[in-house]
């Protein structure tokens, strides 16, 4: 299950460690739609996008989205007739955007838009949309020039445009009236191994659980479920999970998210977490509350390190199994 960049940099770990030790191995992803928006009558599905381009060779490596060689004629333009846009277009992505939306259009849903998609790219992966309904997070913060003080803006626009201001409640919106997208709960059911990467624990992984029947499928799943802390030393490695972890009443550290997700034998979904060798601290507190707790490096600096971590995964998800 991913979110973005940091399950997308994630898989491309797992997939160089698997490529070495079990080549055949078949890896789905679940990946997170809920940060889709619509923006000049364009679907864009950043996420699903990002893991797409990752791993089919086609990412700007340096700030993990979007193209490589990217260019900017066409938000140049639009620029020039609306004013500066707050939502970075490059042309090439814009191809991606135009044949999803039209596939939309068509009548396709978003999952056989996003398998065409990935016809191109090839990932080496087969990439779900957790679900083919729609479904946006939702943020509300603070605006003293609002009636009541407060209002409610669309994950895209609370991360992009406002540079993550304190986050007062996350709102998966549709969710509660969305259903898995083909073939989700079939590959819980049917994994030897479930991995939650170091995404968001609340707006990547969190709003694919909110989807009905997805987090009942890992409570049931027969195989172990193994997480890695996207916590490191008290901080989120990037992005803005501390904001959104405090939103929901939730410290920021890698206990405290492992504890957040709750273990399988107590009614929660973890059967493993990996933590980074400076919270190896919390390892105990993991294991008093049902979590087998393992402490390794957890900085994805490279393909090699983050193989390493993946190799971590799958070996504790061995130990549970033996277990």
């Amino acid at each position: 299950m991913a979110g973005g960049i940091g399950g997308a940099r994630f898989l491309r770990g797992l997939l160089a460690h698997l490529d070495r030790v079990q080549p055949r191995a078949e890896v789905t992803v679940i990946g997170n739609t809920a940060d889709d928006i619509v923006l000049h009558g364009l679907h864009i599905s950043p996420d699903l996008d990002t893991v797409m381009y990752t791993l089919g060779g086609g990412v700007n490596a340096e700030q993990g989205w979007g193209r490589a060689g990217e260019t900017r004629a066409v938000q140049d333009e639009l620029a020039a007739y609306l004013g500066p846009e707050w939502f970075a277009l490059g042309d090439r992505d814009i191809a991606t955007h135009l044949i999803r939306t039209r596939l939309l259009g068509e009548g396709a849903t978003l999952s056989e838009a996003t398998a065409a998609l990935c016809e191109r790219w090839q990932p080496g992966v087969r990439l779900l949309p957790m679900s083919d309904d729609p479904v946006q997070t939702h943020v509300t913060i603070a605006d003293p020039t609002a009636p009541d003080g407060v209002r409610t803006v669309h994950f895209q626009e609370y991360w992009v445009r406002l540079h993550a201001p304190e986050a007062l409640a996350v709102i998966p919106v549709g969710a509660e009236k969305a259903a898995p997208a083909p073939g989700v709960l079939e590959a819980i059911a049917a994994a030897e191994v479930i991995v939650l990467p170091p995404s968001n624990p609340v707006v990547s992984i969190g709003t694919i659980l909110a989807v009905p029947g997805i987090r009942e499928a890992l409570e049931r799943a027969e195989a172990p479920v193994v997480g890695l802390s996207p916590i490191v030393g008290g901080a989120p490695v990037r992005g803005m999970a501390d904001r959104m972890l405090t939103a929901i009443g939730v410290p920021t550290s890698a206990a405290a998210v492992g504890l957040h997700y709750g273990a399988r034998a107590a009614g929660g979904l973890l059967d493993g977490w990996l933590v980074d060798t400076v919270d190896a601290a919390a390892l105990p507190e993991l294991e008093q509350a049902g979590i087998r707790g393992r402490a390794v490096p957890l900085l994805m600096r490279d393909v090699e390190l983050t193989a390493a971590m993946a190799a971590a995964a799958l070996d504790l998800a061995a130990e549970i199994n033996a277990r």
